[in-house]
């Protein structure tokens, strides 16, 4: 289930983020309005998390904005804000359900399960790459024709999941870096390798092709 989350707060959106990767999903986090609505133009969403008094364009005008792109996205907005006009105005906006700060995020994660019973979302994200081999990305695991799996850790699954979106693409390591790891963490090309080996190995075929000097291509043919 992939989730658009908008929050400018470093500490509460680092704390979102890293629970709900924890719990499985597969997060965008953006962190001003202008930044999510590029987000929304180049991909995808099962759902929309978003505060409402962040940078540049407001959680309100992102949702009014989105609606023309992506109409059926469920949507939950986060706010400060107690009066009843603020409400209205998320709800006449599209959004489906508040949730007010301060909260506790296993109350997100209930209005989370709500939506996803509400609008029937799929629990899983499963991935044909060939014939013979399957990626279940909110379980990171690859699964085999032969009835078997290989358990991914977390950065292998991101990598995997953001290299199977964009196949037969060079993706430098620069991108990779950007997109797999937060913005605060500062990962080495030795590092990055070492992921790639591993995918290589638990693929069991050598469908990530090495760009020299550039990075990466996944090729599953």
């Amino acid at each position: 289930m992939k989730i658009l989350l908008l929050e400018d707060d470093p500490i509460l959106s680092d704390l979102m983020y890293d629970y709900l990767i924890e719990a499985g999903y597969d997060v965008t986090l953006c962190m001003d309005g202008n930044e999510t609505i590029e987000a929304i133009d180049s991909d995808t969403f099962d759902l929309f998390i978003f505060d409402i008094n962040v940078p540049g364009k407001s959680g309100l005008d992102v949702l009014k904005d989105a609606r023309d792109f992506q109409k059926n996205t469920p949507a939950i907005f986060i706010t400060a804000y107690q009066d009843i006009d603020h409400l209205k105005q998320g709800f006449t906006a599209g959004c489906d359900d508040y949730i007010k700060k301060p909260f506790e995020l296993e109350e997100l994660e209930e209005r989370i399960n709500n939506l996803k019973k509400r609008y029937h979302i799929e629990e899983t994200d499963l991935i044909r790459i060939d014939d013979i081999r399957s990626f279940d990305f909110m379980k990171r695991r690859l699964l085999f024709k032969n009835g078997t799996d290989h358990a991914l850790s977390l950065k292998e699954a991101k990598i995997l999941h953001y290299l199977l979106n964009h196949p037969e693409r060079v993706i430098s390591t620069d991108e990779l870096m950007q997109n797999i790891w937060d913005y605060d963490e500062f990962p080495s090309d030795a590092t990055l390798r070492v992921y790639i080996k591993n995918l290589r190995q638990a693929l069991g075929k050598d469908m990530i092709r090495t760009v020299r000097g550039l990075g990466y291509s996944f090729e599953p043919k």
